[in-house]
């Protein structure tokens, strides 16, 4: 069986170690460790493992909490320490914005997190009979598996709605629809629970009494999907506390539908648009933009400040509920919506915006290139970049360094999705 040490890590949590100039990724290896691998893929430059053994354990390996884990694919690092965890995705944002960006911040912001626990208020969970594996089953997908993993319990969902995982088992059992129920999407707020059931067939009477009475039992707000995100309608109960979430810092509540994007971590969220607020450090009298501003997470707590913020968003229903958000907490007057694809915009569109003192930009995964690529001669004096997916950063920071002359102020991890390899991050930018 070969041995290898272990290096560092790469950006799916894997191992890595080196066998004669080739890169070995092995799955649950950590940094500093000398293990035993089996290789179940084979290239010329790289190779792909299993971990077998562990000689020499890393002091920051511990004894996973889940015991699920290792199987299901929900998380990808609970061996390690959670303050380890932190410094490895650190790690991983500076590598990528080097060897892909090539660049490098002049500062190196403290890392955000919080609890490495119960954090995850957001989470679709796949639905499956099994009877092989005892009936039915409900849960992320298995490691490298499109197979639904059995899992009775999650330490990375809040308690009560861990609680609900063999319940909902009885009740899903128990439906006439069992065999077109594929998903349950669930959303936490800060006064409910909801649940969204995806049906590709109606409930029958009888069915829709089970649900009422488990909703009933269990204080959860319960709704149907039959089509896609938009057309999730609410069941039962028809009446009482609604999705929201707030920041209280900044005086704000955001209500929400139940498929909406909103961030997993509302702790982590709540000290992330502080953190990102202070870089902009928006004044009275900016005008300000707010890129892929969803349904208005940053806008609205920039238009507390006094600027006068232009939110632009390539969904409209985000955008419409980002305009209910601004009337029901009094900026209605501070805050423009508009419903834009920025993945196409060019120079003369994002021009007809008008100028911008300072922007803030929080993209999907696929970055902001060609938002970045539109900026024209009057660009803003400084931008504020909140990214999910490191590589795209390091590709946009690029582009903002070396075409459109910013300077590369600062950038930090944000652990918003503890025990899971998703590097989440803030970078800022500034005109010389």
């Amino acid at each position: 069986m070969p041995i290898g040490i272990v290096e560092s890590l790469d950006h799916e949590a894997r191992g890595i170690a080196r066998q004669e100039g080739k890169a070995i990724f092995i799955d649950g290896a950590l940094p500093g460790e000398i293990v035993e691998y089996a290789s179940f893929r084979k290239k010329p430059n790289y190779e792909m493992a299993h971990l077998v053994a562990v000689q020499r354990a890393s002091v920051a390996r511990v004894e996973p909490r889940c015991p699920h884990f290792g199987v299901c694919g929900g998380c990808a690092m609970q061996h390690m320490d959670s303050g380890a965890q932190v410094a490895a995705k650190q790690r991983v944002l500076e590598d990528s914005l080097w060897h892909i960006g090539r660049v490098r911040p002049e500062n190196i912001l403290p890392p955000i997190h919080g609890s490495p626990w119960g954090y995850r208020h957001r989470a679709r969970l796949g639905v499956r009979r099994v009877e092989k594996k005892g009936g039915m089953l409900i849960g992320f997908h298995e490691w490298r598996s499109s197979y639904i993993a059995d899992i009775r319990s999650c330490a990375i969902l809040p308690p009560h709605v861990s609680d609900l995982l063999l319940p909902l088992r009885e009740l899903f059992a128990a439906l006439s629809v069992v065999e077109r129920l594929p998903q349950v999407e669930i959303a936490v707020g800060e006064a409910c629970t909801a649940l969204v059931l995806r049906l590709l067939q109606p409930l029958t009477r009888r069915d829709e009494e089970l649900v009422r009475q488990f909703a009933d039992r269990h204080g959860v707000v319960i709704y149907l999907q039959t089509k896609g995100p938009d057309s999730a309608t609410r069941f039962h109960p028809l009446e009482g506390a609604r999705l929201a979430y707030s920041l209280p810092e900044f005086g704000l509540e955001f209500a929400f539908r139940p498929t909406d994007f909103t961030q997993v971590n509302h702790a982590v969220n709540r000290v992330l648009v502080r953190h990102a607020l202070r870089l902009l450090d928006p004044q009275p009298g900016e005008r300000i933009a707010d890129m892929f501003c969803g349904l208005g997470n940053f806008t609205l707590p920039i238009a507390r400040s006094g600027a006068d913020v232009v939110g632009i968003e390539g969904s409209e229903s985000l955008v419409r509920r980002g305009r209910e958000a601004a009337a029901a907490n009094g900026l209605a007057g501070q805050v423009e919506f508009g419903v834009a694809n920025l993945f196409a915009c060019d120079e003369v569109s994002l021009a007809a915006l008008g100028h911008f003192d300072k922007m803030l930009i929080d993209p999907p995964r696929e970055g902001a290139i060609e938002l970045i690529k539109a900026l024209g001669p009057a660009v803003p004096r400084r931008i504020v970049y909140v990214s999910c997916n490191p590589a795209t950063l390091a590709r946009d920071a690029g582009m903002l360094v070396a075409v459109k002359g910013y300077r590369f102020r600062a950038a930090g991890a944000v652990n918003m999705f503890p025990h899971t390899a998703h590097v989440e991050s803030v970078a800022l930018f500034e005109q010389p």
